[in-house]
Order: structure tokens, then C-alpha cells, then sequence
């Protein structure tokens, strides 16, 4: 729960919050569990990405698992469909906080951190394909998650899923 002071304040300082995204997934609404518990008019306020991003706070998207379960797909989806229209963000915006975030977060200097770029060690996940629409992915609550083909960590395979990508 944060105001838009305090979200000002924390963007002029540089801060990089680490979010969940699922959290309002499960939890949002106006009859969910922050509601019931805060009320519905404070429950709205939370997890306001758009805000924090209109003030230049960056964003680390994470799990909390477990607590929630580990579905970085199921994190952007939440985010781009906020229970509360006002705090949604767009798809590359997300995007960007589940995959350059957590390197930002970290204080990571090299602007390239969490992007595929020749010539670095790469850490990157393959997944299924999934439709776009001008280049952005279709998120709807209707549509299916891709699933994780295989993860590679510093250039080593760390997971691949059995007769995928051959």
C-alpha cells in the first residue's frame, strides 16, 4: 500500500520495488481477500504498477513462492489485467520487469542485464509459442500459458523439457 507521494519520493530516489503480481491475481478484486480484509477502497490501491511506473520507480516482478506459484507468464498476465483497471501496465512494460527487473534491483550497472545480446553469457528460457498481436503477446484470462521448453543459465541447460526442440 502506497501513495503517490511516497511512490514520487521513492522514483526521485531511484528505488527498485520487488512486486508480486500475483498477489492481486489471487487476492484483488472487490470481493477479495484485500477487501475483505482492508476494505474495498483501500484494496483498490493496491499493488498500483502504473502508478510506480508513471514515477519512474522501476519494478523487480517476482513469485513469492510459495506463497504464489512460480509462472512468470501468469505474473505479466496479472499485471496487464490488474483487478483494478487504473494499475494495469502494458505487456512490454511487465515483460520488462520479469526479465530486467530483478538485474536493476540488484544494482547491476550493464544496461544489457536480463536482455539477450551477442556476445554476453546468456540466461534465457524457451518457451511454447504463443500468439501475438503486433508483437505483444495475447494475455487474456481465456488463453493458455505457454509452457517452459527449456532454461539456460549462464549459457549452461539447466532444464529442458523431454523431446522439445528436436
Amino acid at each position: 500500500m502506497i501513495e503517490a507521494g511516497q511512490a514520487q519520493a521513492l522514483g526521485r530516489w531511484a528505488v527498485v520495488a520487488s512486486v508480486q503480481p500475483a498477489f492481486d491475481a489471487a487476492w484483488g478484486g472487490p470481493t477479495g481477500m484485500y477487501a475483505q480484509r482492508l476494505g474495498a477502497r483501500r484494496a483498490a490501491g493496491m499493488n498500483p504498477f502504473a502508478m510506480l511506473s508513471r514515477t519512474g520507480m522501476g519494478m523487480a516482478f517476482g513469485s513469492d513462492t510459495p506463497v504464489t506459484p512460480l509462472d512468470p507468464w501468469a505474473a505479466v498476465r496479472a499485471a496487464v489485467q490488474h483487478r483494478t483497471a487504473g494499475s494495469r501496465i502494458s505487456p512490454t512494460a511487465a515483460f520488462t520487469a520479469h526479465t530486467q527487473g530483478g538485474y536493476r534491483a540488484a544494482g547491476c550497472a550493464d544496461p544489457a542485464a536480463g536482455a539477450l545480446v551477442p556476445g554476453t553469457v546468456a540466461s534465457y528460457a524457451i518457451w511454447e509459442e504463443i500468439e501475438l498481436i503486433a508483437g505483444l503477446p495475447v494475455l487474456g484470462s481465456d488463453v493458455p500459458l505457454p509452457r517452459c521448453l527449456r532454461t539456460v543459465h549462464r549459457g549452461r541447460t539447466v532444464f529442458a523439457e523431454p523431446g522439445a526442440l528436436q
